[in-house]
């Protein structure tokens, strides 16, 4: 993986690649490449590893076609490298190829038709162009070899394949990594991400798995695998240039987590009806009510989000949950309850790992539900219900404004759950005030940015780990306030019940140890601060993060108080910061941390 673009039927064909790559450098990458042709036999392949600015610096002169592939790439198989960098070409030199994803049985594929082949890598996509070439040895056309390589391939792939005898058009193909064909006039692009080919289309075409699809500058013909033609109707995207760019913001993330409050009140619009009472399709409503358990599938951040999201769900709703990583789940499932609903949390709705678990789901005939920021994405389509987060893109590779987007949505749900079965906790529960209230509250944490800035400069500035403690719902923030100071900052964070310090992670307190205590519930508050005491007394260096209803004179963040289902909308928003401060301090770039992918489409 990470992102691919492609282009035919314009004359600044590596223009536009270019722009489409640094559109996708948010997904996050550690190098690039592009192929074009002018297809009367000027072709140009240059590849670099590191930045997109690195890839430009490498192009020297004017690049003249009208057709080609892009690609940036996250390693898999073979270390970063120019020479692993996509796009790569048959050993003749007649195919180039770009893929997204993992193929599984390349080894095999080598040793059984490549033996005699030079191999110039260590990717798994170098094995799939030569592939194609020997295939085509025998092959009637090159449509047929790339078929036959298909049925050959065991994996995930988006691919996007140029044969420079046939220059007029692109061929491409996917299998659980998402690709899209944009239209234009006279024109045709390919992309991973709508985002990378907004400046040239709105309009696009989704592909479905199995699928291999001609794209011409005129036309694009889509079949299935046994060869019958499907036509399928574009969308189109909405999104606006001026919603992926920074503005007057140093970071993406810096305007990401500003923007939180504006997300909340518009989860709102979406959600509520004209008496402002919390709606929400009757028919997901439904499904939710009858279930007897809530199973929640998710990987990282949004796993973090479905923990909050269980108490809401269980407090309000009054249906039990339970939280899984997608990962573990796939392959050791639990005995199930005998009507369950599976949800699935994900931004980009391409998280591989979730959609094994819904490819499952699905064949076992139980319902699902995704939650996520992408209409149209693999998980979107392949689900039963979709509930949208309505946040907005989101570049930063760190999120921020999704994980409160996911717990806000998981709270309406939970809202209108609770209402249909007429539980208690529901009906005096006033999401829509409540919420507002919470708006209010992250904008005035935001607003005492310059203060955090200054506690972590003298808090985290030199610091190799760190820990976050809480209890309850403060412990599910822990986690998640963890996650976003390791991603970015590298500081080796872990978040803990703060219970927990004294059964075995007290040993690695010493002198200086950092340790942040996010106290937000008044039952378990003299508790944490009790913990906080023990690592005291052993030379950690303590920060507490304390609601106002709450907070002491020693305490050194005090953030508003909100309704204890939505405490941690509230108090993640300094995490966040922490995290923020602390990368800045330490001379690193908050938008594209190391070895990170923005949306992870393999297993």
């Amino acid at each position: 993986m990470c992102g691919i673009v492609g282009i035919i039927g314009k004359e600044n064909a590596a223009d536009i690649l270019l722009q489409g790559l640094e559109k996708l450098e948010y997904r996050g990458y550690d190098s690039a490449g592009i192929y074009v042709t002018d297809g009367q036999g000027e072709n140009h392949l240059i590849k670099s590893q590191g930045r997109i600015a690195d890839l430009q610096k490498k192009i020297t002169g004017e690049l003249t076609g009208t057709i080609g592939i892009g690609h940036t790439r996250w390693a898999t198989h073979g270390r970063p490298s120019e020479r692993n960098a996509h796009p790569h070409t048959s050993e003749n030199g007649r195919f180039t190829l770009v893929h997204n994803g993992v193929i599984e049985n390349f080894e095999e594929i080598k040793q059984e038709f490549l033996q005699n082949n030079s191999l110039g890598g260590e990717t798994d996509t170098e094995i799939v162009v030569h592939l194609i070439a020997h295939f085509s040895k025998t092959a009637e056309n090159t449509k047929t070899a790339f078929k036959q390589a298909l049925k050959v391939i065991k994996g995930s792939y988006a691919f996007a394949l140029i044969d420079n005898q046939e220059p007029e058009i692109i061929y491409v193909a996917k299998n659980k990594s998402p690709l899209l064909i944009g239209l234009g006039e006279g024109f045709n692009v390919i992309c991973s991400d709508a985002m990378a080919m907004l400046q040239e289309t709105n309009h696009f075409v989704e592909i479905a798995d199995g699928e291999l699809v001609i794209v011409e500058k005129e036309n694009i013909q889509i079949e299935d695998q046994k060869g019958n033609l499907i036509f399928r109707e574009s969308y189109e995207a909405q999104l606006d240039l001026n919603d992926i760019e920074k503005g007057t913001y140093p970071y993406y993330m810096s305007k990401e987590i500003d923007e939180q409050p504006s997300v909340m009140r518009r989860i709102l619009e979406q959600y509520t009806d004209e008496q402002d009472q919390i709606h929400v399709e009757a028919s997901v409503v439904a499904e939710a009510a009858e279930c007897d358990r809530i199973y929640i599938i998710a990987c990282g951040t949004s796993y973090h989000a479905g923990w909050a999201g269980k108490r809401l769900l269980e407090d309000l709703a009054g249906t039990p949950v339970e939280v899984h990583l997608s990962s573990e789940f796939s392959y050791n499932m639990p005995l199930l309850s005998e009507k369950p609903l599976f949800l699935f949390l994900s931004q980009s709705g391409e998280t591989a790992d979730s959609r094994q678990v819904l490819v499952k789901v699905n064949a076992l005939g139980y319902p699902s539900l995704t939650l996520t920021n992408v209409p149209g994405s693999t998980l979107s389509r392949e689900a039963k219900h979709t509930l949208l987060l309505h946040a907005g893109p989101e570049i930063a590779v760190a999120s921020t404004k999704a994980y409160t987007a996911q717990i806000a949505v998981l709270a309406v749900l939970a809202a209108a759950v609770g209402a249909k079965k007429q539980n208690p906790a529901a009906s005096v529960f006033d999401l829509t005030a409540e919420l507002s209230l919470t708006a209010a509250a992250m904008e005035t944490i935001v607003d005492e940015k310059m203060m955090i800035s200054q506690l972590v400069e003298s808090f985290l500035s030199d610091t190799r780990n760190a820990f976050y403690i809480g209890r309850g719902m403060d412990y599910f923030v822990s986690m998640e306030a963890a996650l976003k100071l390791k991603e970015i900052s590298y500081i080796q964070a872990e978040g803990f019940a703060a219970g927990e310090l004294k059964h075995g992670t007290i040993a690695l307190i010493e002198e200086g140890t950092p340790v942040i205590g996010i106290i937000t519930e008044e039952a378990t508050a003299a508790h944490t601060r009790g913990n906080l005491k023990e690592v005291e007394s052993r030379g950690a260096k303590t920060l507490r993060i304390v609601s106002e209803s709450l907070a002491g004179k020693q305490d050194q963040l005090i953030i508003p108080t909100v309704h204890p289902l939505l405490t941690p909308l509230v108090s993640v928003v300094p995490t966040q910061l922490i995290a923020y401060f602390a990368t800045l301090h330490r001379g690193y770039d908050v938008d594209k941390p190391r070895n990170l992918a923005k949306s992870v489409t393999v297993e």
